[in-house]
């Protein structure tokens, strides 16, 4: 009998606040835009993409292209994906799509596969404040911490639920195939057309859900030339503290977003501004702070200026070096320390301080076994170029991350200048001859800058002793 009222009072729980969530949502009025209302035509999206929505609609299914792709099309811009939103569970879409396979942890996603592209398709959330059980007793797939951030999301619902779980208003944009119409649950056409970047619901409760809306937020901005509403950015700075709750590898993924897309140097000024970088990088920040517009800021602006730049001319770029730039002066820092208060060799102090600043980041930003040994090799090298003649230099030249360290002492040359300059105008100029150049300039090379004339090692033998032995 007891359990029997349990379970009856459990469901009145259930609906009425399943009711509270659809009498109070954040959404305004549905808006839809016919097919003369909209930019957007069935020859801008991908084929593979189509494919998909037409056989989830024959197998019975709701399917819509949702998100980024639509707000990229409504902005007159090539989108890089197309997603897809439907009603089908992951285990249906898996059942329609043999060439799909099924991701994720805290949000189950099916990832439908043509190739090398990949089709994401993303089953309708529900609201995440749901009874702990359900009516059998069994418990929900939704999960959060005590701060707010969600643990586990597998809640399921309908479009107008997966709207208002949608972070910005500019993403709750859906085109259907039925009608070729698009719609609009969050007035996000109105904020494309103001160019505003605007959360949906309470600011603060959606960023506590999930801190990485900061990092989008701040990315969207640049990458769509918008301005982020001021009610969207208020909080951040207070909110910050947040994104360390976030995994290493995730926020490793988002770096990738912010600085390896054309906008590293808009997206670091806004994360400055707002004081995410102190989460993120608290080295780097306090190099900074000590002097805002010294060497540190310098390097790193240029650096990622630079990025930016090889990004723009379709030249590769790696994260390895712009890790290189926001922690040299750190380590440089920390094996200063280590010499003065140890006594260790310079090259000691610098190989233990490389491995502290590293090990560090790792607690935030899980940067990869293959960046972060390019980094150690880039800082090992601004010692060797700055000491390096004779045979040592033409060694050096054949390293094969020589390169990478030779630009990393050009951009240190621009923010300090003085004997690092000249350091790098010798390597640009040893570059540039031809072998019997070369050479003549190591013929004419005397000891680097600041180093006195090598000693000549001597031999001492030990004398023999005149008396015969015993």
């Amino acid at each position: 009998m007891l359990d029997f009222c349990r379970r009856n009072l459990r469901k009145g729980t259930k609906a009425e606040k399943q009711a509270a969530l659809v009498t109070h949502s954040a959404l305004p009025p549905l808006k839809r835009l016919s097919r003369d209302q909209h930019p957007i035509s069935r020859k801008q999206i991908s084929p593979n993409a189509l494919k998909v929505l037409y056989r989830l609609k024959d197998a019975g299914f709701e399917a819509y292209l949702v998100g980024g792709c639509i707000r990229d099309l409504m902005l007159g811009l090539e989108p890089k994906d197309f997603d897809v939103a439907t009603n089908a569970k992951p285990e249906e879409v898996r059942q329609v799509f043999r060439n799909c396979r099924l991701i994720g942890r805290r949000f189950r996603l099916a990832h439908v596969l043509f190739g090398r592209e990949v089709i994401e398709v993303a089953t309708f959330r529900g609201h995440h404040s749901q009874p702990d059980e359900n009516e059998e007793g069994q418990h929900q797939l939704s999960k959060a911490s005590e701060e707010g951030l969600i643990l586990r999301d597998n809640v399921y619902g309908t479009i107008e639920e997966d709207a208002e779980r949608r972070d910005f208003t500019i993403n709750a944009l859906y085109y259907s195939i039925n009608h070729f119409e698009v719609l609009d649950f969050a007035n996000g056409i109105e904020a494309i057309a103001e160019r505003k970047i605007e959360l949906i619901g309470d600011p603060e409760t959606r960023y506590r859900e999930d801190p990485v809306r900061i990092l989008r937020a701040i990315r969207f901005a640049t990458k769509l030339n918008m301005q982020i509403a001021p009610a969207t950015a208020a909080p951040i700075p207070q909110l910050a503290s947040l994104l360390k709750s976030i995994p290493p590898a995730r926020l490793f993924e988002e770096f990738l977003k912010l600085f390896m897309a054309g906008k590293a140097f808009d997206n670091f000024m806004l994360m400055k501004q707002y004081g995410i970088i102190k989460q993120l990088l608290p080295s780097l920040h306090k190099a900074i702070a000590q002097e805002p517009e010294g060497k540190v800021f310098q390097l790193v602006s240029q650096a990622l200026q630079d990025t930016d730049q090889r990004v723009a001319d379709d030249k590769p770029v790696t994260p390895a070096f712009l890790f290189a730039a926001f922690l040299w002066y750190p380590v440089e820092i920390r094996s200063q320390t280590l010499q003065l208060e140890s006594g260790l060799p310079p090259v000691d102090a610098l190989n233990i301080a490389m491995a502290e600043i590293l090990s560090d980041l790792q607690q935030r930003i899980a940067l990869p076994k293959r960046f972060s040994l390019v980094t150690r090799d880039i800082w090992s090298l601004q010692s060797r170029l700055a000491r390096s003649r004779g045979k040592r230099a033409l060694t050096l030249l054949q390293l094969p991350k020589f390169r990478a360290g030779y630009d990393f002492l050009l951009l240190r040359a621009k923010a300090e200048g003085g004997d690092l300059q000249q350091h790098a105008d010798w390597w640009q100029r040893f570059q540039q001859e031809n072998e019997s150049g070369q050479q003549q300039m190591l013929q004419q090379a005397g000891p680097a800058s600041g180093e006195s004339k090598p000693r000549r090692r001597r031999n001492y033998k030990r004398k023999r002793s005149s008396q015969p032995k015993p």
